[in-house]
């Protein structure tokens, strides 16, 4: 984002920062109600998906040239929805809240994950749009990521409302040997593969990506990934915006939406969207895989 930059970082990351951009048109363009994000950055729970219940979600990026802050109602209606929707699939899933012990006064602590995509979709409007965030769960399976994405529009369609769905991510982090993870080949490899699935609208291979190639690459993306499989479902097609990697990660935009050229204006199932990585397909019933979970920041 252009407020989070001095003149010279303004350089690095232009097709990410147009990509973001040109997604905020779409996403206005879709005019949904509320907004699902998915994000690696927040709470980890062990063995659970995390769906935030608080009232509030509030956060900032420290060390910016102008302030970067956002302050958003949580929809608790929509949050308690969709945890209902995963527990009723037998999937481990648990609500969590900040600070006060009523959910609906507490303010969340907003990570960078659900800012900056909130920063170009929904977050800056008069009112800003409300929002559910979830948290995936590195220690489960690729498929049980799949079926949590499939209780998201479960959750929307059973609500009636018109739900968008962010899966915030990036992609590989081991781009740079003067990275904060080292440099490993591998990085370029999931990335490109990823690119590959994204541009030629074949999401179900996200489930043939081997967990170790995930971490070698020091990837961020796969699990959010793999929501954004199963919450789009059957019929929806995906549009490549943008892909770099000018650091030591990488960065890819695309927007999802419905196949059907006119789709119905009160349709409820989430129009999905990738920022940063993320993709989107069909469920799949193939054999879960599972990776060790992993915490980091950048």
């Amino acid at each position: 984002m252009a407020e989070a930059c001095t003149s010279d970082e303004m350089r690095i990351g232009q097709a990410t920062r147009a990509g973001m951009e040109e997604l905020g048109r779409a996403f206005a363009a879709t005019k949904p109600g509320v907004v699902v994000v998915a994000t690696p950055h927040n709470v980890h729970i062990s063995g659970a998906f995390a769906v935030v219940v608080a009232g509030r979600v509030m956060g900032s990026l420290d060390g910016t040239p102008e302030p970067v802050e956002l302050d958003v109602p949580g929809d608790a209606a929509l949050a308690w929805q969709v945890l209902e929707a995963l527990i009723s699939d037998n999937l481990p899933a648990v609500g969590v809240s900040f600070g006060s012990n009523d959910p609906s006064s507490s303010v969340a602590p907003m990570d960078w994950g659900v800012l900056i995509p909130l920063w170009f979709m929904g977050g800056r409007q008069d009112p800003p749009l409300p929002v559910v965030v979830m948290a995936p769960a590195r220690d489960l399976s690729a498929a049980e990521h799949v079926r949590a994405g499939a209780a998201v529009a479960s959750a929307a369609a059973a609500s009636g409302r018109r739900v968008a769905f962010i899966a915030s991510a990036d992609h590989g982090h081991a781009h740079r040997a003067d990275g904060p993870y080292g440099y490993h080949s591998n990085a370029r490899v999931y990335d490109d593969l990823v690119r590959d699935l994204v541009g030629g609208n074949h999401l179900e291979g996200l489930l043939d990506i081997p967990p170790a190639l995930v971490e070698e690459a020091k990837a961020d993306s796969w699990w959010q990934m793999l929501m954004l499989l199963g919450a789009a479902g059957e019929g929806w097609r995906g549009r490549l915006i943008s892909y770099e990697a000018p650091t030591y990660f990488g960065m890819l935009t695309a927007a999802y939406l419905p196949g059907s050229p006119h789709p119905p204006a009160d349709a409820a199932r989430p129009a999905p969207t990738s920022t940063q990585g993320g993709e989107t397909s069909r469920t799949s019933s193939r054999p879960g895989r599972r990776t060790r979970p992993r915490t980091r920041a950048r």
